[in-house]
C-alpha cells in the first residue's frame, strides 16, 4: 500500500537522493548533529511514542456519533498533492484484497503509522524531520508454495517539493546460509565496522544500517543451515564511508526506528512481548593509526612487516555484539577486513561458502576454506559456533592478504574470546 503525509522542515543530516524512489540513491550529506551519544528517550504514554499501543487494524464506529482517528490513507487524501498517488496504489490493494485481507477477511484499511504500524511519530521524525513522507508496505506473510525466506518490506520516502531527500528501507526476512545469498552483500552492510552492539538486544546499529533480530519464541529455531530472522533498515547507500558531524544523531534515530520497527513486526505476525530501547551506545567507530603489533586491536595478532607500507590506519567495531569487524588499509580507504561473529543464530549465513566457497583449510580444531579474496573459519566455542573471516577488498600487487592474514586471525582470535588457541594449516599450492 502506498501512503503519504505533508510537512516542511528540514532534516539535518539527509542524503541529497536522485527522487526516483531508488533504495540506491547518491547524493552528497550535510548537516549538523547535537553530538548526544544516548537514543532518544521514548514519548510519554499517550504522545505516539514506540511504547504506544497500536490502533487496531480495524476499527469500529465510535459509539455517540464521535468519529474515531483517521486511517493514514484517509488522513492523506486530505492533501490534494497526495491523492493521484495514494488512489492509484489503493486501486491496487483493493484490487488484491482477497490476499491481502487474509488474516482478518476484511476490507484492508491503512493503518495510521507507517510499516505495519509500527513507527511513531516521533521515531519517524528523529530520522526524517517533519519533510513529506511516502510510505510503501507489503503485509508480511511468507509464501507457503515456495521456500521464501522474505516476510515482506516497507520502504519510507522523504521529499522537499518533488524532490526525493532520504529513504529507508525496512526489511523483515531469515537470514540465508543454504542458497548463499546473505553470505556477503548482508555482512558487507549489517555487519561492517561501523556497526556497533544494540545495547544488550540481538542486534547492531551504525548510522545509515541496523538490524535486530526476531525471538525464536516467535518465529522458531532457524534451520541447520538457517539463520535468525532479522528485521533490518538501510538508509541511503552503505559504502558511502564517510564521517559526518550528524552521525551521532543519525545513530540514535536507527536504534530507535530499529526498535519499534521490530516490536511491530512482532505484534503484527501475532508474538508477546516487546523489546526495550538501548541505553547509551558505544563511541562511534572512527579510522584511528594502525598498531602493527596489535594489529586491529588484538593482543597476540602482529601485522606482517611487508604489509606496513599498505595498511597504515583501521577502524574497529561491533565489540560485545553479534560480530566484531576490523577494516584496515590506507587514507581511511579499507583494503582488508577481518569479522570474528560470534552469535550462532547469524553464523548460518557462511554455511554455502564453507561447503563449496575455496580450498579446504584444516587446523587444530575447526575447518574453513580459503580463496583468493575471502577465507571463512568456522569452529565450535562453548558459546557455540564461531565463524572468522578475512577478506580483501581490492587486489594489491605483490600482496596475498587472505592466506597471509587468516592463520594468525584465527590464533589470535580464538584465544581472545577465550575458545582456546586454534592452530591453521594453509593448504598446499
Amino acid at each position: 500500500m502506498t501512503t503519504e503525509g505533508n510537512d516542511n522542515q528540514n532534516t539535518p543530516g539527509e542524503a541529497n537522493g536522485n527522487g526516483n524512489g531508488n533504495a540506491n540513491g547518491n547524493g552528497n550529506a550535510d548537516g549538523n548533529g547535537n553530538g548526544n551519544e544516548a537514543v532518544p528517550a521514548a514519548a510519554p504514554a499517550g504522545e505516539d511514542g514506540p511504547g504506544a499501543p497500536a490502533p487496531s487494524r480495524t476499527t469500529p464506529p465510535a459509539p455517540g456519533g464521535i468519529a474515531p482517528r483517521r486511517s493514514w490513507i484517509r488522513r492523506v487524501l486530505g492533501h490534494r498533492t497526495a491523492v493521484a498517488a495514494t488512489a492509484a496504489g489503493l486501486v491496487g490493494v483493493l484490487l488484491g484484497a482477497g490476499t491481502v485481507a487474509w488474516r482478518t477477511g476484511t476490507l484492508p484499511l491503512a493503518t495510521s503509522d507507517p510499516c505495519w504500524d509500527s513507527l511513531s511519530k516521533g521515531s519517524v521524525s528523529a530520522l526524517f524531520g517533519d519533510r513529506r513522507l511516502k510510505a510503501e508496505e507489503q503485509e508480511l506473510r511468507r509464501d507457503p508454495r515456495v521456500a521464501s525466506l522474505s516476510y515482506g518490506q516497507c520502504r519510507i520516502t522523504s521529499y522537499e517539493g518533488e524532490r526525493a531527500r532520504r529513504q529507508a528501507i525496512v526489511k523483515v526476512h531469515q537470514l540465508d546460509g543454504l542458497y548463499g545469498k546473505d553470505g556477503h552483500t548482508w555482512p558487507a552492510e549489517f555487519l561492517s565496522s561501523r556497526m556497533v552492539a544494540l545495547g544488550d538486544l540481538p542486534g547492531m546499529v551504525s548510522a545509515s544500517r541496523a538490524w535486530l533480530a526476531l525471538p525464536q519464541s516467535c518465529v522458531g529455531r532457524p534451520g541447520r543451515m538457517g539463520g535468525a530472522t532479522v528485521v533490518d533498515v538501510a538508509l541511503g547507500e552503505h559504502d558511502f564511508d564517510s564521517q559526518f558531524d550528524f552521525d551521532r544523531r543519525d545513530r540514535a534515530a536507527m536504534a530507535r526506528v530499529i526498535v519499534d520497527a521490530t516490536n511491530g513486526v512482532m505484534r503484527d505476525l501475532g508474538c508477546t512481548g516487546t523489546y526495550a530501547a538501548p541505553g547509551k551506545l558505544p563511541d562511534l567507530p572512527t579510522w584511528g593509526d594502525l598498531r602493527p603489533d596489535s594489529f586491529c586491536g588484538v593482543k597476540g595478532l602482529e601485522l606482517p612487516a611487508r604489509y606496513r607500507k599498505w595498511l597504515e590506519t583501521s577502524r574497529v567495531g561491533g565489540d560485545g555484539g553479534a560480530a566484531r569487524t576490523c577494516d584496515a588499509g590506507q587514507d581511511y580507504r579499507s583494503r582488508v577486513r577481518m569479522s570474528t561473529v560470534v552469535d550462532p543464530t547469524v553464523t548460518g549465513i557462511y554455511s554455502l561458502q564453507l561447503r563449496s566457497g575455496g580450498a579446504s583449510v584444516d587446523g587444530t580444531r575447526g575447518h574453513g576454506v580459503i580463496s583468493p579474496n575471502r577465507a571463512v573459519y568456522r569452529v565450535e566455542c562453548q558459546t557455540g559456533e564461531v565463524v572468522m573471516t578475512v577478506e580483501t577488498a581490492d587486489r594489491t600487487d605483490g600482496a596475498d592478504f587472505v592466506k597471509d592474514l587468516l592463520p594468525g586471525y584465527v590464533k589470535a582470535e580464538t584465544e581472545r574470546i577465550g575458545c582456546g588457541s586454534v592452530d591453521v594449516e594453509l593448504p598446499t599450492p
